[in-house]
């Protein structure tokens, strides 16, 4: 069977669930940094606030939702799809009106906690936690196309807000944004009316990881390959945000517009997808440990053309790169995870990685907004994080090699 006919076949085959996860994606987008940043000027603005204020703001905000992350993702291990994930739509969807209608300075770090908790942190986690469980030979595949859901909202979102935002407030735009989410939960409901619970589905399709185990959340912390792989997980996070939370403040260096800049995303999108779906294809025929050491290089390239970008056509280029190792990181590390420790405990260890991974959404921003504020040109900065990727990909060479070992043995 043909790449394309096979996977066309399992999508078919698995549309509630796969939707399910797309949909979760898709909707993750409302509490996505690269989508809370295109309103960052009217933010600013309302507020009167610096570019460090608000980075500050939402380090505050996102980093407190990362501390909650690590106690609230475990809940994926013990409740369905269903269940949590309409919970936390609803909960989203209040967050969506907290920022419409919050008026106080003093309350905006709330506001940003609230939407990275339920957006970025716990239905990105919802997502990718019933995928890597539903799904354990074709898990990379499901992955892919759970992940297109967020690369929907990162393709038309931006330039649609950015359009919308000429004739509608931008406070009423959140007020829609709530609206869209609450009408969601009904289709969540109906994709899975025959969801199987976490505790019935134990004996039919959990996997277990290195040394044949089913490793926990304290085992896995004390693993060596998970804190040579931190440094990956967060410097993605951190660093591709700071890019993304500062995207105004980049056009305007450029001397570009933000429409103009925002009308070559979908080329990274459409970047995101094509590696997406490779990687997703990869995993599946020579395992995720094997790719790990190699997702993170186009990422340094990427930010060594947007510190020089003479023109908008090198950003492009430079997009389209974050979307190649874009598709690493929406595939890959969700893959390696239960590849490396098993599926029995991967709510509560992918609850930690999520952690992570905010707190680095949260550092970047924070980070990058006070070296503005100080006079360190943003686009400098973009040279040092893309010296910290390569740092990043390189002390993962040896682990991954002693862990193929580990898993071969076990085999």
């Amino acid at each position: 069977m043909s790449h394309p006919t096979g996977y066309l076949a399992f999508i078919r085959e698995n549309v509630p669930f796969l939707a399910t996860g797309a949909l979760l994606s898709f909707l993750s987008s409302f509490g996505q940094t690269f989508f809370i940043s295109i309103f960052g000027g009217e933010i600013r603005e309302a507020y009167g606030l610096t570019n460090g204020d608000w980075g500050l703001i939402y380090m505050v905000g996102t980093g407190a939702s990362a501390i909650l992350m690590v106690f609230a993702g475990g809940l994926a291990d013990r409740f369905r799809v269903r269940t949590l994930g309409i919970v936390v739509i609803l909960m989203l969807a209040s967050a969506s009106l907290f920022m419409a209608l919050n008026t106080a300075a003093a309350l905006l770090p709330f506001v940003i906690f609230a939407l990275r908790f339920t957006g970025q942190g716990m239905t990105s986690h919802v997502a990718v936690v019933a995928m890597s469980r539903w799904f354990v030979a074709t898990r990379g595949r499901a992955l892919a196309v759970a992940a297109f859901g967020f690369m929907l909202g990162e393709a038309t979102l931006p330039l649609t807000m950015v359009w919308l935002k000429s004739f509608i407030a931008w406070r009423v735009l959140w007020v829609y944004f709530a609206v869209f989410s609450v009408l969601a939960c009904f289709v969540l409901y109906r994709l899975l009316r025959l969801e199987r619970t976490p505790q019935s589905m134990e004996k039919i399709t959990q996997a277990a990881g290195i040394g044949g185990k089913h490793w926990t959340r304290a085992e896995v912390l004390r693993h060596p390959l998970f804190w040579a792989m931190v440094p990956a997980v967060m410097s993605f996070s951190g660093f591709g945000t700071a890019f993304w939370f500062h995207q105004v403040l980049f056009a305007e260096i450029k001397g570009w517009s933000h429409l103009a800049l925002v009308s070559v995303f979908p080329l990274g999108t459409v970047a995101l997808s094509l590696s997406t779906v490779g990687y997703g294809w990869a995993i599946d025929r020579v395992g995720a440990i094997r790719l790990l050491p190699f997702y993170l290089i186009p990422l340094v390239v990427a930010f060594v053309l947007n510190w020089y970008a003479p023109s908008l056509a090198w950003t492009a280029l430079a997009v389209m790169l974050m979307g190649i190792a874009g598709g690493g990181q929406a595939t890959l590390l969700n893959a390696c995870w239960a590849e490396f420790y098993g599926t029995r405990h991967i709510g509560s260890i992918k609850a930690v990685v999520a952690a992570l991974m905010v707190l680095g959404s949260a550092i970047g921003p924070g980070l990058s907004g006070w070296l503005i504020d100080q006079g360190v040109g943003f686009e400098v900065q973009l040279l040092a994080y893309a010296g910290v990727f390569a740092f990043a990909a390189l002390i993962l060479i040896i682990p991954t090699r002693s862990a193929r070992r580990a898993l071969a043995a076990a085999a």
